[in-house]
């Protein structure tokens, strides 16, 4: 047999390991979305890190390393030569008792349930392919628990462990029809607080210095940073304001979401938010946040999608797809430090965020089998990207 024969009879018992392993995978996946961790519940977030601290030490052979940030709990399986860094995060949008509305359920093999594509199908199919590698000395696994609020705690970790390593692979959702994501647009999160003055409604409004008045000056001018030609959005989104239906507010706050392509487009939208005046004489803007994350680039990320698509190949698999996504995630971070990543290698679903989330677990084994081999081939042959 040669050399080529055995890789790839290897390789499509790996792919046939993972089907094998299709209704555990399935079974396990109902137990973590059963295991509610929004977004800030420490107490949840750490009853969600102790099962997936079983599930992975299992797998991996060694202990995992808590990583306590605030009291937030981050689990991190260092590699002592780490060639490979596994990503991903386990908590979710959805606020505690979601479950009791809306159960794990599958049907016609959809699966349905917070969290299931976002992204908690990703991290059963991540340390299942774990699990079908001969050796995994030399990759390492963070799982993080702050991701969809910004990673404020987690970032210096994230960004650590990837200079640490040759490559990352994120294991957030594909795109709905299996695509990889080789480009994400960076964010930036502000909140804006005006100050105003409080007068009676009815006697005296005109003493007062009305912060619903003003903030709804800044929502507009916000709106208008917006560049459709770039595609690069600036949108209001939380507005607050005001105490009693009879008194002129005297505070209110806006937070604004923006969203890029180009680092240059985040730095013009900063520096014009940064430069927000009040519409109202004695009115007070103060401005907090700034650029949380630079845009995922394509020159870090298409070394690793060929590789994956060479995978593929070897599978008898059809090669993924790269795709430009408009959300961000911790891969741009990473991408951020010039360390190839490719983003994407977790469920085949979609509707994150919303009732229509969904991940279809009989795509789960091939996902499964694509990440390991992809792993298995970046611990043997190492990706490098071309200096800028």
């Amino acid at each position: 047999m040669t050399p080529k024969a055995q890789v790839n009879g290897r390789l499509s018992g790996l792919r046939q390991t993972a089907h094998d392993n299709a209704a555990s995978m399935t079974e396990r996946l109902g137990e973590l979305v059963a295991c509610e961790s929004p977004p800030g519940s420490i107490p949840h977030l750490k009853a969600c890190a102790e099962l997936l601290a079983g599930w992975g030490s299992e797998v991996l052979g060694r202990p995992a390393r808590w990583e306590s940030r605030d009291g937030l709990p981050h689990l991190l399986w260092p590699a002592a030569h780490q060639k490979v860094l596994l990503l991903g995060h386990f908590d979710t949008v959805w606020p505690l008792g979601t479950i009791e509305r809306w159960p794990f359920t599958v049907t016609d093999g959809t699966a349905t349930g917070p969290g299931v594509c976002d992204m908690k199908a990703g991290i059963v199919q991540m340390l299942a392919a774990l699990g079908m590698l001969a050796d995994t000395t030399g990759v390492g696994v963070l799982l993080t628990c702050d991701e969809e609020s910004g990673s404020v705690t987690s970032r210096a970790l994230i960004e650590e462990q990837a200079r640490r390593s040759g490559a990352v692979l994120v294991c957030e959702p594909s795109a709905p029809d299996g695509a990889l994501k080789v480009a994400r647009k960076g964010g930036s999160a502000y909140r804006l607080e005006i100050r105003g003055r409080a007068a009676h409604a009815g006697v005296e409004p005109h003493l007062g210095i009305n912060a619903t008045i003003e903030v709804a000056h800044q929502v507009l001018a916000v709106q208008a940073l917006a560049s459709p030609a770039n595609q690069t959005t600036a949108t209001p989104t939380v507005v607050a304001s005001g105490t009693t239906s009879n008194t002129v507010p005297e505070l209110a706050s806006l937070a604004i979401d923006v969203r890029a392509w180009s680092r240059d487009e985040l730095h013009r939208v900063d520096q014009a938010i940064a430069a927000l005046t009040p519409h109202l004489a004695g009115a007070v803007l103060t401005l907090h946040g700034g650029i949380n994350r630079y845009p995922l680039q394509p020159e870090v990320t298409l070394p690793l999608l060929e590789a994956a698509q060479a995978a593929a190949a070897d599978l008898g698999m059809p090669a993924p797809e790269g795709m430009h996504a408009a959300g961000a995630s911790d891969g741009n971070f990473t991408g951020a430090l010039g360390v190839p990543t490719l983003d994407g290698l977790g469920a085949v679903g979609g509707g994150s965020h919303a009732r229509s989330e969904y991940a279809d677990v009989t795509m789960m084994p091939d996902r499964t089998a694509l990440l390991a081999a992809l792993t298995g081939r970046l611990l043997s042959v190492p990706i490098s990207v071309p200096s800028t």
